[in-house]
């Protein structure tokens, strides 16, 4: 089950994250399975983006105005039907919530075989979101930077905690995982299927995963600075497959050329 991570009905599933439903074999989705709950203050960027008063998908601050997602996350998507909550660890809740003014996803993003390509998504936002003790912005990697094998990287949201759940978690949860060799991955995957706008990571043994509703999260190494967005993976969690995610660091041009 390939399948994207996000979770709203408006959103085609794309690959394997989590979508903020369930999604049946052919889909794909992705969400936090194998984790544990984290606070604001671990992940001071991370936004939750909702439609219709439900969380649907993650999302990054980078600065008072602009929000990185997946682009899997903005296709279809009206900037005046969501909203997005900053500096809470409880999406309902809390923290400080404002509208979009403009949703602009990458020219090259393009699915194909259920697989999302050049996943990523800049949403303006209507009213600015300044830093505070529970809100900060995203660090950004050099432009061109890869993640190396082995390296330890942790993903965070509110997806689904299993690959079968109903329904998303209210407090924020966090999983530690490891780089794998984009090799690796495409041995998983297949050649064509990981392109290297793209980089994987989790457990040999499985059971430590992004999953739906997760998409367009954060994925940080230890220092906190932003490698990834969740995309999309093979179920959750499962063993043999890694979750995939969009390689921020080829796209830091695009980013700094397109943010507010």
């Amino acid at each position: 089950m390939v399948s994207v991570r996000s979770l709203a009905a408006s959103i085609l599933p794309v690959a394997s994250i989590a979508a903020a439903l369930p999604l049946e074999d052919g889909g794909v989705s992705i969400n936090i399975v194998g984790g544990t709950t984290a606070t604001i203050s671990e992940f001071p960027y991370i936004v939750s983006l909702t439609e219709g008063g439900s969380h649907f998908c993650g999302g990054v601050l980078l600065n008072a105005n602009t929000v990185l997602t997946a682009g899997h996350c903005s296709e279809g998507v009206r900037a005046s039907a969501v909203k997005v909550r900053a500096g809470t660890a409880t999406w309902a809740s809390g923290g400080k919530q404002v509208g979009v003014s403009s949703i602009k996803i990458h020219s090259s993003y393009t699915v194909k075989d259920d697989i999302p390509y050049n996943d990523i998504a800049i949403w303006k936002l209507s009213s600015t979101i300044a830093e505070s003790s529970t809100i900060k912005y995203a660090t950004l990697p050099a432009q061109g930077s890869d993640p190396s094998s082995g390296t330890s990287v942790t993903v965070a949201g509110w997806g689904l905690t299993t690959e079968t759940g109903t329904s998303v978690v209210s407090a924020l949860r966090k999983v530690t995982v490891s780089v794998i060799s984009r090799a690796t991955c495409r041995s998983q995957y297949g050649t064509s299927s990981i392109s290297d706008a793209m980089w994987c990571a989790g457990v040999t043994a499985g059971g430590k995963d992004a999953c739906s509703g997760d998409s367009g999260g954060p994925i940080v190494n230890s220092s906190g600075t932003l490698l990834g967005v969740v995309s999309w993976g093979n179920g959750c969690a499962r063993k043999g497959y890694a979750g995939v995610y969009t390689r921020v660091g080829s796209f830091v041009d695009w980013i700094n050329t397109n943010k507010a």
